[in-house]
């Protein structure tokens, strides 16, 4: 398979953050590597978000000409909120696929929180990975699976079939699938209505700032 640039630098991005998400995976725990592991989050925003820069200029769909109206940016807010709400409600064992790959838990051995980590989870969580997501799933893969030449392709055109594989693939990359799948469809919808990928990144932000948030004030470590 024969990928376009248009394709790579929206792929590289998702490939280099779950690369280092499996590096964090493999990190032991205990320090035995020489050093805390859960800073290696950091270099999702290092190598991702310098990709991200490098290639801002081709992302087109993210050019000040196609960001979102007052209104479309306040219904991208609400969905995420909405996401929000489902995502932390819909987590019983049966919509659950296995674990998450690497468990993010930011204090320390007396419990206090440190705010140096969460700070660093919640950067790359509402800002880097909106992004970064958005353009793998949404703007590649979602209109790639409607047409090879997905640049072309309108994701106001997008059919079913495309919409339903993509969220599909989105899913299988979260451990609640249930709530992967709504979320997924969420964000899709948004991109598919509004033609414009900033309504998707909005509400995908809202969603993982909120759930940051949330997670930090009730210490249900098990949604990051």
């Amino acid at each position: 398979m024969n990928l376009s640039r248009a394709a790579l630098v929206r792929l590289l991005p998702f490939v280099a953050f779950m690369a280092v998400l499996a590096l964090r995976g493999m990190a032991l725990a205990d320090g035995s590597w020489g050093f805390d592991a859960r800073w290696l989050y950091g270099l999702n925003l290092v190598v991702v978000g310098g990709m991200l820069l490098a290639w801002r200029p081709e992302y087109g769909e993210l050019a000040w000409q196609n960001r979102p109206t007052l209104a479309e940016a306040a219904v991208a807010v609400a969905v995420g909120l909405a996401v929000f709400v489902l995502w932390i409600g819909l987590d019983a064992p049966w919509m659950q696929i296995g674990q998450p790959t690497a468990g993010f838990v930011p204090v320390d051995a007396q419990g206090r929180l440190e705010a140096p980590l969460i700070a660093l989870r919640l950067l790359g969580a509402a800002l880097l990975v909106p992004v970064m997501e958005e353009l793998f799933w949404r703007s590649f893969l979602m209109r790639w699976l409607q047409a090879p030449v997905f640049e072309g392709v309108d994701p106001r055109q997008v059919g079913v079939k495309a919409l339903g594989l993509s969220t599909f693939v989105f899913m299988l990359a979260h451990p609640l699938w249930l709530a992967a799948i709504i979320a997924g469809l969420a964000y899709a919808l948004l991109y598919r209505r509004s033609g414009k990928l900033w309504t998707a990144v909005i509400a995908h932000a809202v969603t993982n700032g909120a759930l940051g948030l949330w997670v930090v004030q009730t210490r249900q470590w098990q949604f990051w």
